[in-house]
């Protein structure tokens, strides 16, 4: 049975809704540009949250641009840098999937075309709207034949199409919720990495928080091997909230507590705290999930022994740096982005360079002779190629990075695991 995936433009696969955009493009100097972008942000809202129908919204905000061809090209330079992020790191899905993926959207082809394509995705699987323009290259209109200028538009569209497949949808809007609820598709993924409406995700078969959830639930291949969205990040203590907006931006789970509970850092993959909330070293003895604590302030020197026999990284800032508050935060996401463990406190220290086209996995191991004779074994008895390979020590520890440039199933994650003084191991992306 083939699949097929339809992805939504506006607040999907761009981080923004572009006609907003281009209205603050082609408004820029008009003397009531705030009043005239908030009746078309209004707009907008009303017809992705099922308030007003679309063609109505769409007919009232195309009248409001006042734009021309100059503008969209300013427009489509702006969008290109508005990838939505999860969608932007997962260019080898697309590419892998060209004759899947369908991009359907109430916005303009104009602007679609040349961010999409850009991904591997295909011009003939592209259904979007086509402006009409006067001959000095004004917008004066919209083909309003077109199936997507209409309520119920991408309904429409899909029976015309009549895919012979299950069919995915993953969109913000009410249009992508009318997909599910015609019938013709199998599930709906309400995607909330740019915007949550709430009378969008309480009708969808799933909320997706990113691209990369999307994509983990359905086992499909995926740039990091873990959504960030599942991993909690425990903040305890005087955190600054620029440090939580960071984690929260690069898509992590935040959870705030005045101190800290066993049964919360249980469940945390990252730990923020300052200096007066660190953990016992009982309590990082038995955080099994736990990969890295950042400390706003000096680590003290038990917890950092503890952490080290448990595989669990920390980064701190002795010397309570005014800055910290983005020095701690970068550090963290190196590490959980790129396995890079620079100015840790408790690792020895490496800095490897990424590799695209690979997989990366990381493995901590008690520092004694003949792990990594024993992880590369593994890799040659199932044939995998080993493209670069990193290994650093300090006395305790062993920290090798092995980025492969082939696929592996389950067995060979297995038997990493299972190699005699393994501490931790995780695949990275």
């Amino acid at each position: 049975m083939e699949q097929y995936f339809i992805i939504d433009f506006d607040s999907t696969f761009t981080q923004v809704e572009a006609l907003d955009e281009l209205a603050r493009i082609s408004l820029k100097n008009h003397p009531d540009r705030e009043g005239i972008y908030k009746q078309i942000e209004d707009l907008t809202n009303a017809s992705m949250e099922g308030r007003l129908s679309f063609t109505q919204s769409l007919e009232a905000r195309v009248k409001l641009l006042c734009a021309n061809r100059d503008h969209l090209k300013q427009l489509i330079s702006h969008l290109k840098k508005k990838v939505s992020t999860s969608f932007s790191r997962n260019t080898i899905f697309f590419k892998n999937h060209q004759d899947e993926v369908l991009i359907v959207s109430g916005g303009f082809k104009e602007f679609i075309t040349p961010v999409v394509t850009e991904y591997h995705i295909k011009k003939e699987n592209i259904y979007a709207n086509t402006f009409e323009f006067d001959d000095e290259g004004n917008i004066i209109g919209y083909d309003r034949t077109n199936p997507l200028s209409q309520e119920g538009g991408k309904v429409k569209l899909l029976k015309e199409l009549q895919l012979p497949g299950d069919i995915y949808g993953i969109g913000d809007g009410y249009s992508d919720f009318q997909l599910k609820e015609s019938g013709m598709i199998k599930k709906f993924y309400a995607f909330t990495e740019n915007i949550e409406r709430k009378s969008v995700t309480e009708k969808a078969d799933h909320v997706t928080p990113s691209f990369d959830e999307f994509l983990y639930l359905n086992k499909l291949p995926r740039a990091i091997s873990y959504p960030k969205n599942r991993i909690k990040c425990l903040v305890v203590g005087a955190i600054d909230e620029e440090a939580q907006a960071q984690m929260k931006k690069e898509g992590y789970n935040i959870r705030n507590r005045d101190e800290i509970e066993d049964k919360y850092l249980e469940e945390a993959g990252v730990l923020f705290c300052d200096e007066d909330h660190q953990p016992t070293p009982e309590q990082v003895q038995n955080s099994g999930r736990l990969k890295v604590i950042g400390i706003f302030g000096k680590c003290n020197n038990k917890l950092a022994e503890t952490a080290t026999e448990n595989g669990i990284i920390i980064f701190d800032d002795p010397r309570h740096n005014p800055h910290n508050s983005d020095f701690l935060p970068k550090r963290v996401l190196a590490f959980m982005n790129e396995g890079k463990t620079h100015t840790s406190c408790n690792f020895p220290d490496l800095q490897p360079p990424r590799v695209n086209n690979a997989h990366r996995l990381i493995h901590i191991h008690k520092n004694v002779p003949g792990i990594l004779a024993k992880i590369n074994d593994v890799f040659a008895r199932h044939n995998i190629n080993i493209v670069g390979e990193f290994l650093v020590t300090n006395p305790q520890i062993g920290y090798v990075i092995t980025d492969v440039n082939t696929g592996y199933d389950t067995q060979v994650l297995n038997e990493l695991k299972a190699i005699e003084h393994t501490i931790k191991f995780r695949l990275l992306y």
